[in-house]
């Protein structure tokens, strides 16, 4: 069996495919594993350079169990007691904590009683959303409406009217906040699978849930998951072979038999699964005979991109917590550009990672580097993100572009009290071309097709392609972005290619 894509989908793929006894090679065109997970080194120091968040680790708790290991003992986790620190000015804050009392009492000093009653009753709804759609579709492999009703017995085919499916998430949001700072807050959630909350469903909501569930920091950085998860597919058989560039997927009598490489060989296989965004099956990319595999997203149907920034930097005047978010003063305007227009907001939200922190010590209000893992006065790792249109094909960002915009993302850091000192390394930038270049056939979207109408998540493609012997995984299938649900990807594509050899009689 072959795997396209070293990512997380094709390497929990790998590891359930081994499992199962399979021969298995992960063929990948970089250097190192990972996918979006990636590290980059700046200043001399390492650093991560995508997700930054780590949720729903059952995930991967049952990934290894399944092959008698624990994950824990592979991957250091430590569990956060603050969420994220949000900043609307140099003087209105908020943190959620994993603790729920702690957030509604901090919801209530914050924005007042009404508010915090409605984050309690957000909260809860925000659970039975994940609880209705947990088993019955995100780790379904078919995703449609009729399969859903199917996997519920009748006695709760009420809860899906219950999940508000065909209400936008900002009008969801509307019913329990009044403060149109929370709404911004609760409504970024959209922004996890690249989505604006004003077109995106209700059912979004579960991933406040998701993280209220837990977060957790993975000590040495989040790369150490893609090591990890590397090492594993190895010690269960499989073989990962990178810089193996694959160019064509060969199909004969209406079946996937051999992949081409760039290299000019010819490696026969049985069944492939691709880990790839399904754009570039779809734009040809593996060749002319699997276009049909995977219906293309259209350019306006893309989801968000990002400029982000990895940089080593002394910080002070703004006490950040490992996640920090930074509101734009006009939210459905920041959409209406990058979805509307296509282009950059005037002054955008800005998120910051800083990863050297931890949550020790956050009553350090002076904006020392308090927090654990950080000095005081010492220069720390920042990973900062600003949303950007999936233009990355048709526009190319001018270095002095980027640095304008740069200068932009300080100054308006600035009017939050926080000061960021870089050092002499220049910053490290990332475009929506340089996510097009390194995932082809994106525009630089970064989580596939985007969710908006209550039928996009019932249009991503599952883990069968049009082509027989062919499957699908990654962030662009069901059951959509984010580390976790690419996982439940590559193991939904493994289970239904398991499944399909298992009836053939081989």
């Amino acid at each position: 069996m072959a795997i396209i894509g070293a990512g997380i989908g094709g390497l929990t793929a790998a590891m359930d495919l081994a499992l199962a006894g399979f021969e298995v090679t992960v063929f990948e065109r970089a250097a190192t594993p990972g996918g979006k997970i990636r590290e980059v080194e700046v200043a001399g120091r390492r650093m991560d350079a995508g997700p930054s968040v780590f949720t729903l680790r059952e995930v991967f708790d049952d990934l290894f169990a399944d092959g008698g290991e624990h994950f824990d003992a592979h991957v250091k986790l430590i569990r956060a007691d603050l969420l994220a620190r949000h900043a609307w000015n140099d003087h209105e804050r908020l943190d959620l904590h994993a603790d729920l009392r702690q957030s509604i009492a901090a919801i209530a000093e914050f924005a007042g009683i009404r508010e915090a009653m409605g984050f309690e009753a957000f909260a809860a709804h925000a659970r039975r959303v994940y609880d209705t759609l947990h088993h019955s579709f995100i780790r379904a492999s078919r995703p449609s409406t009729l399969g859903l009703m199917r996997r519920l017995p009748p006695h709760r085919w009420m809860e899906l009217w219950g999940i508000q499916p065909f209400t936008t998430l900002w009008s969801s949001i509307e019913r329990y906040f009044k403060d149109p700072r929370l709404r911004q807050l609760f409504g970024r959630y959209a922004t996890y699978c690249g989505s604006s909350p004003f077109a995106s469903p209700a059912t979004l909501m579960l991933i406040s849930h998701v993280e209220q569930a837990g977060v957790w920091y993975i000590e040495g950085g989040m790369y150490r998951l893609a090591e990890q998860l590397a090492a594993a597919a190895r010690r269960r058989g499989a073989n990962l072979s990178y810089g193996s560039e694959v160019t064509r997927i060969c199909v004969a009598r209406g079946r996937v038999n051999a992949l081409q490489l760039a290299d000019g060989s010819r490696i026969s296989t049985d069944a492939v699964v691709c880990n790839s965004d399904t754009n570039a099956l779809a734009g040809g990319h593996f060749g002319p005979q699997v276009m049909s595999g995977a219906r293309a997203t259209h350019r306006g149907a893309r989801s968000l991109s990002a400029i982000t920034w990895n940089m080593v930097a002394r910080t002070s005047g703004f006490p950040l917590a490992h996640h920090s978010v930074f509101f734009s003063g006009d939210y459905r305007g920041e959409f209406d550009a990058i979805f509307g227009r296509r282009q950059l907001a005037d002054v955008p939200t800005i998120y910051v990672c800083a990863q050297d922190r931890r949550d020790a010590a956050l009553a350090d209000t002076n904006g020392a580097a308090g927090e654990a893992g950080a000095d005081a006065g010492s220069a720390e790792r920042l990973f900062c993100l600003i949303n950007a249109p999936a233009v990355g094909d048709t526009h190319e960002y001018t270095s002095s572009e980027i640095d304008t915009c740069a200068a932009q993302l300080l100054q308006h850091l600035s009017t939050f009290g926080l000061k960021v000192e870089q050092h002499s390394a220049p910053a490290l930038a990332t475009t929506p071309s340089d996510f097009n270049r390194l995932f082809p056939a994106t525009g630089g979207a970064l989580y596939g097709p985007a969710s908006h109408g209550w039928r996009a998540s019932f249009t991503r493609p599952g883990s069968h392609s049009r082509i027989r012997g062919l499957y699908l995984a990654g962030g662009s299938v069901h059951p959509g972005p984010g580390v976790p649900m690419a996982a439940t990807s590559g193991r939904l594509a493994a289970a239904s290619l398991i499944e399909d050899f298992a009836s053939t009689g081989r």
